[in-house]
């Protein structure tokens, strides 16, 4: 499997070398960094072209470094099921850039974009559907951003006199905690200080 990996790195890197930042393989896998402006023709490229053959996509997901000006990494994960090798697609993009949609070379990305625009607020552009898939419509946020609050933005309960389920701010009925999960055997991992006499009676006893 190195060797089909290594062949593939070493065609993609001869042929699109002007669209790839970088390049690396490990846990079986090739991962490429590309340039946001080619990830449709390098998708199209996985998929159609002969040598390549990635035909199946696994899945799409993104990475939040908020500190970052580029705050975003775009993650596609592609098999070639003819060749048994896995591809990792990467590119970087800013909060509020729209991305190419690749649902017309893979049908199977429409949910999967869906997804990324619920949890982490990255629009798709020509993409069939662009909607909410995993949480409610009148969700506020993006859950999987660093900066979203654990407890989220607004609850739902059921109103017995409305009956109907509403919105409403979070309120917590106590303070909200922060648990320690220190072990009590490992202690707090800082010295305590000692008085002089206690020192000195200790460098006897040693």
């Amino acid at each position: 499997m190195d060797e089909s990996l290594k062949d593939l790195n070493d065609f993609l890197l001869s042929n699109y070398s002007e669209d790839i930042i970088s390049s690396n393989i490990e846990h079986d896998h090739l991962s490429i960094c590309i340039v946001f402006s080619s990830i449709e023709s390098i998708t199209s490229i996985l998929k159609l072209n002969n040598i390549c053959k990635f035909r199946t996509l696994i899945d799409i997901t993104a990475i939040d470094f908020p500190s970052e000006e580029k705050r975003f990494t775009l993650v596609y994960h592609y098999l070639s099921m003819q060749q048994n090798i896995r591809i990792r697609l990467k590119s970087s993009i800013k909060e509020g850039q729209i991305v190419p949609s690749i649902t017309k070379l893979f049908p199977a990305a429409n949910w999967f974009e869906r997804e990324v625009f619920d949890m982490y607020g990255i629009l798709f552009s020509n993409h069939p559907d662009m909607r909410r898939i995993l949480t409610d419509y009148g969700f506020q946020g993006h859950p999987l951003r660093k900066d979203f609050p654990t407890t989220g933005y607004l609850e739902l309960r059921y109103d017995q006199e409305r009956k109907k389920v509403v919105y409403e701010p979070v309120k917590l009925t106590q303070e909200y905690r922060r648990f320690d999960f220190m072990s009590p055997w490992e202690g707090e991992g800082f010295v305590f200080e000692q008085s002089g006499e206690v020192q000195e009676e200790n460098k006897d006893n040693g």
